[in-house]
């Protein structure tokens, strides 16, 4: 099992608030890149690829201070400005590398639980929905009928019928076959100069071809934020932090 976390944004929408990559944002002293090691670590997991973009030396810099082993390997995105897509892409021998994979929003505060669903579900191609969500355009939703995935996107069709809706928490699993299509898919968006487009499109067209072969975990009620604007924030240090469980009590702090 490997993971490969998708870190190379800008996150413009923080820019007035913050001036680093976003995985780099600290709650409680931890930044959110120590504390998706350190939870993927206590799960076992400990083969991680990051791909980076948007000032990349300050997250190889973090990771050199973090000091974790093995050191997670870098994949440099130049092309950051450009849709999520090509960061994915950048990580193509990862997907293809054999065994099954995480892949992974650098941009989340969440408790360990998220990952040991992932981990643990009998669905080796996963996605993780929480029911708990508020409507609008920013999520990317998840609709299923009759227990079946049909759609994945912020947009919802005109008349799709559905009969269980929820926010996709950016973290999927995937098993080998699946992870070398997806990197297939997201060399094709590449070959049609589609590099605009978010990554979330390629596992979409991949869900809608075989949506038999994929399953949700229902995480509604574990505490999760994605971090875009500058309210998430302050929302993640006074809601979820608070509530954040660990595998370990205290959680070990990585060498430094």
């Amino acid at each position: 099992m490997r993971a490969l976390i998708l870190a190379a944004g800008r996150g413009k929408r923080l820019t007035n608030h913050h001036n680093q990559p976003k995985c780099l944002l600290e709650f409680d002293g931890r930044s959110l890149l120590e504390r998706h090691l350190l939870i993927l670590s206590q799960l076992g997991v400990q083969n991680v690829a990051i791909a980076t973009g948007y000032q990349a030396e300050q997250v190889e810099q973090a990771l050199d201070r973090l000091a974790f082993l093995p050191r997670p390997q870098t994949v440099y995105n130049a092309d950051f400005n450009a849709g999520s897509i090509v960061s994915l892409w950048s990580l193509r021998d990862q997907l293809r590398a054999g065994g099954e994979v995480l892949l992974m929003d650098a941009d989340v505060l969440y408790d360990y639980r998220l990952g040991q669903r992932l981990l643990q579900s009998p669905h080796t191609n996963c996605f993780l929905l929480d029911r708990d969500f508020e409507p609008g355009a920013e999520p990317v939703k998840l609709c299923l009928r009759e227990g079946l995935l049909v759609e994945f996107r912020k947009q919802i069709p005109a008349g799709l019928h559905y009969d269980t809706i929820g926010e996709s928490v950016g973290f999927f699993r995937f098993s080998e076959a699946m992870a070398s299509r997806l990197a297939d898919r997201c060399q094709n968006y590449i070959d049609q100069s589609r590099q605009e487009a978010p990554h979330e499109e390629a596992l979409r067209d991949l869900l809608l071809a075989t949506p038999e072969r994929f399953g949700i975990e229902d995480i509604t009620g574990l505490p999760w934020i994605e971090i875009d604007f500058p309210g998430d924030i302050q929302q993640a240090k006074n809601l979820i932090l608070p509530q954040l469980r660990f595998l370990d009590s205290p959680v070990p702090r990585a060498k430094i």
